[in-house]
């Protein structure tokens, strides 16, 4: 058989690549992946769930982990440019070849199987972190926990980051459900740590597993190079799990490094700015209303107001809840909700908007709202037009 040119080529022929649209639930699929293989067991492997900030919250901890002398591998989703982002090994995506030689081993099994394109995704990682024989394995769940891929292998430590109502086509459409999901992260494990909850949720986790720690709700980790006071959230949920793995013992941890290290982080398409000569644009992958919410108190710090808000998501999702609560926000709210609701518009069409509206204020200053698929088209589309961060 010839080898597919790239690595998406490999991939295409197992469904879409967001978690939720090629969502299989059960964990058949990955033991059949990973059967017959000797994985390389961690020291340490830790699973994060939640609604918003799992992406944040895991490489703020990897980056923290790595700094006291770990290898560490992160595994995320979904990517933004390309994806040997969702595997690093202190911040080093997988490479080319390397994701060429698993899937040769892995495609046969998944054909036969019928693993969907996030499983094949999981199976990588996991398969290369063992032969990578890292220290340490973060594993960012996709959906849910109960019957997610990240799931079906055992871990040590689960953390769980603020739940809102999102996927409610598997998840269901009460909080009580989706964190009912959810909490099944802390199966198995040997310690877990909540983020801050609604009532109605920590009752539900609670009730899953008595002895999880959660976290005050006026627990922050200020100064980081990320805005925003959702991810003081993330960072103070990264550095307590940092602290509990300290005083567990389980692995040495310099907690000053760790610290500085969770400080500084950086996540692409989390309130990212990019400069567009003298245009201030800046770029979130906000994609539910709980999402959305998180961001409104930073907003006034960043332009007062903007002078345009994009709202564009993907066919599959709408944030027509929260248009309302971003309008006084903006001088004008443009989203592809309000022209075509429940329809996406394509990149073009959100970057010949954005392009308008440069045009008509140079010096204006802008914020686009959506989807994964949105902020990597637009940023796409920024730096091929030279835009610098």
């Amino acid at each position: 058989m010839t080898k597919p040119s790239t690595i998406e080529a490999w991939l295409a022929e197992l469904g879409q690549p967001a978690a939720d649209r090629d969502y299989k639930p059960g964990h058949e699929r990955m033991l059949a992946l990973l059967s017959g293989l000797s994985l390389h067991k961690p020291r340490l492997r830790i699973r994060i769930a939640g609604t918003n900030g799992k992406g944040s919250t895991a490489v703020m901890l990897a980056e923290a982990l790595a700094a006291s002398g770990h290898r560490t591998g992160l595994y995320t989703s979904p990517h933004i440019h390309a994806f040997h982002e969702r595997i690093r090994i202190n911040g080093t995506p997988v490479s080319d070849d390397v994701l060429h030689q698993l899937l040769a081993l892995l495609m046969p099994k998944a054909r036969a199987c019928g693993a969907s394109y996030f499983e094949v995704a999981t199976a990588l990682a996991l398969i290369h972190f063992s032969q990578q024989k890292v220290d340490i394995e973060i594993l960012e769940a996709g959906v849910g926990a109960r019957l997610d891929a990240t799931t079906a292998v055992p871990a040590d430590l689960a953390l769980i980051t603020p739940i809102a109502l999102d996927h409610q086509a598997w998840l269901g459409d009460s909080l009580t459900e989706v964190a009912r999901e959810k909490a099944h992260v802390t199966q198995g494990c040997r310690l877990a740590i909540s983020a801050a909850q609604t009532d109605e949720v920590e009752k539900t986790i609670r009730a899953f597993c008595h002895d999880i720690t959660m976290l005050d709700a006026d627990l922050r980790w200020p100064d980081l190079a990320m805005a925003g006071t959702h991810q003081q959230i993330n960072a103070g949920l990264a550095f307590a799990a940092v602290n509990s793995i300290h005083e567990q013992g389980w692995i040495e941890i310099n907690l000053t490094k760790a610290g500085e290290a969770i400080k500084r982080s950086r996540i692409p398409g989390r309130l990212q700015h990019i400069q567009a000569g003298m245009a201030h644009v800046w770029v979130d992958a906000a994609h539910n209303q709980h999402a959305v919410q998180a961001l409104l108190p930073i907003l006034p710090e960043l332009a007062d107001p903007f002078d345009a808000i994009f709202v564009w998501t993907r066919e599959d999702r709408s944030l027509l809840d929260s248009l309302d609560m971003l309008r006084p926000y903006a001088r004008r709210l443009i989203s592809n909700d309000i022209f075509t609701p429940g329809q996406a518009g394509d990149s073009a069409s959100i970057w010949q908007l954005l392009q308008d509206a440069i045009h008509a204020r140079p010096d204006g200053s802008f914020l686009v709202l959506g989807s994964f698929t949105t902020v990597a088209a637009i940023l796409q589309h920024l730096e091929s037009a030279d835009g610098t961060e």
